[in-house]
């Protein structure tokens, strides 16, 4: 057995460190002694190191199983940086060649590679299996180990078979690895990999060096992250989107604007994307734009921004990915952009999918909205999350401790949700809870006769989303279990059960509101949006004047958001105005002149500063998809066939052709709603909107009832605005 100084010496010989960090000697000397390990760490602290250096020092070949190709190379480059011999480790996948996958099987038989790393899809391999039965094997590292469990962010089945082939080749200690693990995640790890009696290090999750922030998503996010970039000059950055067509466009509208950025993707070629990671790495780039498939695994300890376009699945996935920031341990900003909307999304694509799996995905989806919408301290939520408690009241490096809301006493309320989670015999999720409580005789409700207990309706009148803030704050405070492999249905804790017989103070802060037309729209609506508010209320007064003109409800003229960016931006050109979000040129020739020569007037009497460095370059290919709908729509092809023509959703081309309209293009779409609709129908749509002093949909939908669908309504508001505005 190696004792701690031959290790220490070890550690420094190949590596050149002085000591190690946290755990780390622990779990090699566990490694190393024959025990099955298992290893909770952060990103950043270090897992990697846990199985490299004992390969090092013991006899054999350590075969590391790991999920991504690019991680792999990564290790492997890493590795033989410190060693004079390039066959000290190798990687086997599906990237290598015959000649390349001989190379590296005579090194491993020679005994000179010390680190074999695997991915699951080519250990399962018939060839492979038989080959490594011939190799003394040292011991087995399963990286990225959460990818074993349903309820792990990053699901893998390949993973599901790696014990039944260990067991095949030859048993030798196990270390499993993972930086994000729930307890459940946790549980599955070791009960897959057949690992119950390991040795467990976790370590804390608390990265104190990383600030955490989510902003509402609007129209204008491409703006705000050219701008975030810019005030950051030279520093390392990653963005994670959710889709790859967003990954292509976002790195070309950086480009565009200056900023040295590369897309990352998993339908690229593998040759372009283990350039552009190189790229990366080096410091040829500062941003890297990227799914999901970039960043297991990389060691780069400076970046010092992670920002998500799109909110994450998981809050494993969220907090794997901004674990990505300041792993040096200096500043790490994590900012993350979200809608509601955006989840709904998620969850439409989950259908089709098992049962099982869609109930997991929609948990999953829960606790992420829950994190996003909370007023609570972000450190302490997502630490509560991993089964770890954080004791402070205020981090000091969040939005929510920074910027700390008011608190409102919620004790009765408290109460109640206790007594009806307990009446209903802890089998329901919350949204079920806060139905019985607001008296809200849903179908569900009705089903299990709720609705005729004593306690329906109790807290009637009172807003749902504050019920649910009480709920996910009873939560974090430990008054309220929530069992997320259980379809997230409320248990009430000891501590809540004490609570319910001798209630005391219960202070909460009010959660986030996140309004989806917000995002459409591009910025909240009202005055204090805009940066001047008293040229907000004279544009105002202007687009008045100018619809009585016209005969046109105000907001066929100029949405709220387009004057609020008008009193933010002071556009005075048309061209200019033009380029306001729901404007466009043709709308600014129209109704232009007025609002310019206002805004022109107004910053010379106040002698205001324009933010002309706001100005963002747009892509041309953008406005090419609009050209290339316009034309499609000229040539009357149906609407849902041009949705899958440019691989769309049907509500994702509405959002096209309403921003096509919205800006002044006069469009006809009466040959598809004329196939889909009866006239009286469009009629009685059309004539809510002509009366209407508001175009928002969900008004729209209350006063029309629910025998219209969204998408009628949609259609309908597009061919008013197009009719009569354009």
């Amino acid at each position: 057995m190696v004792s701690k100084e031959q290790l220490t010496q070890a550690l420094k010989l190949h590596f050149g460190f002085d000591k190690f960090k946290g755990e780390q000697e622990e779990i090699m000397h566990s490694l190393m002694s024959g025990r099955d390990t298992f290893v909770l760490m952060p990103t950043g602290g270090g897992k990697s190191l846990c199985y490299q250096l004992p390969s090092l020092l013991m006899e054999g070949t350590a075969i590391v199983i790991s999920p991504l190709i690019a991680l792999m190379k990564n290790q492997v480059d890493a590795m033989r940086n410190y060693s004079e011999d390039d066959g000290i480790a190798h990687f086997l996948n599906s990237s290598l060649n015959r000649a390349a996958i001989e190379k590296v099987k005579a090194d491993v038989r020679s005994g000179c590679t010390k680190l074999l790393y695997v991915a699951p899809e080519s250990l399962t391999k018939e060839e492979n299996i038989e080959f490594l039965k011939t190799v003394k094997i040292s011991f087995y590292a399963v990286d990225e180990a959460h990818c074993i469990s349903e309820w792990g962010h990053d699901f893998r089945p390949e993973y599901r078979r790696i014990r039944p082939i260990i067991n095949e080749i030859s048993v030798r200690p196990v270390i499993a690895l993972t930086a994000t693990a729930t307890p459940k995640v946790q549980h599955d790890i070791q009960k897959n990999l057949g690992m119950q009696d390991a040795t467990v290090f976790k370590s804390s999750f608390n990265r104190k060096n990383l600030y955490y922030e989510v902003r509402q998503k609007t129209a204008n996010i491409d703006r705000d992250i050219i701008k975030y970039i810019k005030n950051h000059p030279g520093s390392s950055g990653i963005i994670y989107c959710l889709s790859r067509k967003k990954v292509e466009e976002l790195a070309e509208l950086l480009v565009l604007n200056d900023i040295k950025a590369l897309p990352y993707h998993a339908g690229m070629d593998s040759v372009t994307r283990s350039d552009n990671q190189d790229a990366f790495l080096l410091e040829n780039v500062d941003i890297i734009v990227a799914t999901i498939a970039f960043g297991m695994g990389i060691d780069k300890p400076d970046v010092r921004f992670v920002i998500h376009y799109d909110m994450p699945k998981s809050l494993e996935g969220y907090y794997q990915e901004t674990g990505r920031a300041g792993r040096d341990g200096g500043e790490g900003k994590c900012i993350t952009f979200y809608a509601a909307k955006d989840l709904q999304k998620m969850e439409k694509f989950m259908q089709g999918k098992p049962v099982a799996e869609q109930e997991i995905g929609k948990q999953l989806l829960v606790e992420t909205a829950c994190y996003a919408e909370s007023s609570l301290c972000r450190r302490r939520t997502l630490l509560h999350y991993f089964g770890e408690k954080y004791e402070e009241e205020n981090c000091g490096n969040c939005d929510n401790c920074r910027n700390p809301k008011k608190q409102v006493e919620a004790k009765e309320e408290l109460c109640a949700a206790l007594e009806v989670i307990s009446t209903l015999k802890e089998k329901f999720k919350a949204e079920h809870i806060v139905d019985v409580l607001t008296g809200r005789a849903t179908n569900d409700v009705k089903s299990y006769h709720h609705d005729e207990l004593e306690s329906f309706g109790t807290m009637q009148g009172s807003d749902a989303k504050m019920l649910n803030t009480i709920i996910r704050q009873g939560i974090i405070a430990g008054y309220i279990d929530r069992e997320i492999e259980n379809y997230g249905l409320l248990k009430i804790t000891p501590k809540g059960k004490k609570f319910l017989a001798k209630p005391t103070s219960f202070k909460i802060v009010e959660d986030e509101v996140f309004n989806d037309d917000e995002e459409d729209a591009g910025i909240k609506s009202g005055a204090t949006c805009a940066v001047d508010p008293e040229l907000y209320s004279i544009l105002k007064d202007l687009r008045k004047k100018i619809a009585k003109r016209h005969n046109l409800p105000p907001y066929v003229i100029f949405q709220d958001p387009s004057l609020e960016a008008m009193a933010t931006t002071y556009p005075i050109s048309i061209e200019e105005l033009g380029n306001i979000t729901g404007v466009g040129q043709s709308k600014a020739r129209r109704y232009g002149d007025e609002f310019v020569s206002v805004i022109k007037r107004h910053v010379e009497d106040n002698e205001i500063e324009r933010p002309e460095d706001l100005r963002v370059r747009s892509v041309a290919k953008k406005s090419m998809v609009k050209v290339s709908i316009i034309q499609a729509i000229d040539r009357k092809i149906a609407l849902d066939e041009l949705a899958n023509s440019k691989g769309f959703e049907f509500d994702e081309l509405l959002d096209e052709v309403e921003a096509i309209v919205y800006a002044g293009t006069k469009i006809d779409i009466t040959y598809f709603m004329n196939e889909i609709m009866e006239d009286d129908r469009m009629e009685d749509i059309l004539d809510y909107f002509k009366e209407s002093e508001s175009d928002d949909l969900e008004d729209a939908i209350k006063e029309l009832g629910c025998d219209y669908t969204d998408e009628e309504i949609r259609l309908a508001r597009i061919k008013f605005i197009s009719d009569n505005g354009n």
